[in-house]
């Protein structure tokens, strides 16, 4: 039993000594002192052992075994102490180089120049109202007092889905809703995505944004138009801006103006940006026809009220001085990122 027990040490301890790997290690582990090991065999046999001999051929067997272990722990060891250095040189990381920074999201100059139009109006006690973007013909024309055979129908180039379903061409259709509603009195700013069938330019775009405000109440006049526009311009461009009005045509206002602020770079002097003129042309407004207010079942001798529109994107290139409408659309991170 003694030869037996040494020659199986030696055996275990010289396989332990050509493992190359810790699978293989595993393996010479497995074969010894597994369930079907040379040593556990050996413990299988005691029975057949002379009563007296038991103990000392038992603590032959566990000195065998203990040494086998201690010769397993030890290459394991040395192992994965060459495996951690082997892996080590392989995955060298330069602590000095530049860490990866997040790109992280941020609002765009239409978002921003948005938010600070809503955030005027409703500090003036406006709401926020929203429409569809797919419009009835109706809407969208008829009941702003454009029937079927009005130039102003060719003028806006419009797109039709069918005769009866159009993109919208402006945001006045959200106003027309609000209005039949009854619900009076009406302070309200309508921002939305637009349609119209332009050549895409620095100044023009098939897809664009506007934002149109409307008031309704009893004895409303122009004086409340223009006190409230002229507000509206300090507080987006600065204490010092002072506004025009100019007589002009819309068929759904009766009087109609354009509105022009002056300058906010030169103060109104003249220079390049405004062209020389020190006016700068934001918007178009005027008093509510009263046709409109009769098709919305509103009585015009009751209740008057006022309308503007404002185009989102022209507020942000004149905001921020960007001179192509078509860089906001673009998506040049090199551009974006600026604001």
């Amino acid at each position: 039993m003694k030869e037996k027990l040494a020659k199986i040490k030696e055996e275990v301890l010289a396989q332990i000594e050509a493992s190359d790997s810790l699978e293989k290690l595993n393996e010479v582990r497995v074969s010894a002192l597994g369930k079907k090991g040379a040593l556990t065999e050996i413990l299988k046999g005691m029975k057949d052992v002379a009563p007296e001999e038991r103990p000392k051929v038992g603590q032959m067997v566990n000195e065998v075994r203990a040494e086998i272990e201690t010769a397993l722990e030890q290459t394991k060891l040395k192992m994965e102490e060459a495996e951690r250095e082997e892996k080590m040189k392989n995955e060298v990381i330069d602590v000095t180089l530049p860490a990866k920074k997040n790109k992280v999201g941020h609002r765009h100059p239409n978002t921003i120049a948005l938010e600070e139009v809503e955030r005027i109006f409703i500090g003036m006690g406006y709401e926020v109202v929203e429409g569809p973007e797919v419009e009835k013909d109706y809407y969208n024309f008829e009941a702003l007092n454009i029937p079927k055979d009005h130039p102003a129908r060719d003028e806006q180039d419009t797109f039709y889905i069918n005769d009866e379903i159009v993109l919208r061409t402006q945001t006045s259709p959200v106003q027309v809703r609000t209005m039949e509603q009854g619900k009076l009195p009406i302070r309200m700013i309508a921002p939305g995505r637009v349609f119209r069938s332009d050549e895409v330019d620095a100044t023009h775009s098939p897809s664009f944004h506007q934002i149109e405000g409307l008031v309704i109440d009893k004895n409303i006049t122009f004086a409340d138009l223009k006190g409230t526009l002229a507000e509206f311009a300090k507080e987006l461009f600065g204490e010092e801006t002072k506004v025009k009005f100019r007589p002009h045509h819309f068929p759904f206002t009766e009087p109609s103006a354009e509105v022009d602020v002056s300058c906010f770079k030169c103060g109104g002097k003249g220079c390049r940006f405004c062209k020389g003129s020190g006016w700068i042309e934001i918007l178009g407004c005027g008093m509510v026809h009263p046709r409109v207010l009769e098709m919305c079942n509103i009585d015009p001798r009751e209740y008057s009220g006022f309308a503007f529109g404002v185009g989102l994107e022209r507020i942000a290139l004149l905001k921020y001085e960007i001179d192509d409408m078509r860089l906001l659309y673009e998506n040049d991170d090199r551009f974006l990122k600026q604001f």
